[in-house]
């Protein structure tokens, strides 16, 4: 049931057949729930799309609301529907079943302040030496912006936000890890934001440290892929020499039918079975 909260000539709240009425930051939106049926590979593929992406965003939060908050002002988007938007579209690779982030792609914020130029990551016993070139151009104003880092963590699906942790005038910080998170894959970002909030920068990929690692999940994914791989190789080698040689009688026969409904079986499995290598 909807609801007609200003009256007739208002907009609805609520369900309506198969629509549904709600306010979206202040604006009226409707949409329609249709029925789910068997997903096709594209929507299979966008279904995978959206996890991986929703899982690179989960645990930079803070740092996508004031890296998108400025651009979603006045629209009906949030900072974190661009952010999904954005990465969706660019930042990753690969294809179903195996779409990964590109994380030299990954955009943490879009503004029209100026980068610095210089950026450097350096990695020592306890930490992290972050450095740029300080200088700010004619705007006296950006001496004082706000740094922000972003370290991404992939191996344990986690992240550190460092909103404000250095001004840009300083020209360097440090962060200090301990030996868990040092010896893990880093994928480590900067952005500078205006001391009163109105201009935020593009953030910048500052690189990798300690390479890529197998996450478990890409292990366990792995691991399913070969196994599937193995059975199907056999059944094809099977399947294949009983079509080479066999008699169309016994092409027709239970057994064979059977033999070729597990390859088929297999074979659409193994398509859509992620930890493909490469």
């Amino acid at each position: 049931m909807a609801i007609a909260l200003n009256g007739p000539q208002g907009h609805f709240n609520g369900k309506i057949g198969n629509l549904v009425f709600y306010m979206l930051n202040g604006i009226p939106v409707v949409r329609r729930i249709g029925r789910a049926g068997k997903p096709s590979k594209a929507q299979l593929s966008n279904h995978s799309a959206m996890a991986v992406t929703a899982k690179l965003l989960r645990s930079m939060k803070d740092f996508i609301k004031l890296g998108y908050g400025l651009q979603a002002k006045g629209t009906p988007q949030n900072a974190h529907n661009l952010a999904t938007s954005y990465h969706k579209k660019h930042a990753l690779t690969g294809v179903y079943p195996d779409i990964k982030v590109d994380y030299s792609k990954v955009l943490l914020s879009q503004g029209v302040l100026p980068l610095a130029d210089d950026l450097k990551i350096v990695k020592t016993a306890t930490g992290l030496e972050i450095s740029w070139n300080p200088a700010h151009g004619k705007d006296e104003k950006s001496y004082d912006d706000s740094v922000m880092i972003m370290l991404c963590h992939p191996e344990s699906n986690s992240g550190h936000e460092y909103l404000n942790i250095a001004r840009r005038s300083e020209g360097k910080c440090f962060i200090g890890l301990g030996a868990r998170d040092i010896n893990q894959q880093i994928e480590a970002y900067i952005a500078f934001r205006s001391s009163d909030g109105e201009k935020i920068s593009d953030s910048a990929y500052l690189g990798n440290l300690n390479g890529q690692v197998e996450s478990p999940e890409e292990k366990i994914n792995r691991e399913k892929y070969e196994q599937v791989k193995k059975r199907f190789d056999q059944v094809a080698d099977i399947y294949n020499g009983q079509i080479k040689e066999s008699h169309i009688d016994n092409m027709n026969s239970k057994a064979f039918r059977h033999l070729r409904k597990e390859y088929q079986v297999l074979k659409e499995k193994l398509d859509r079975t992620p930890g493909k290598p490469g």
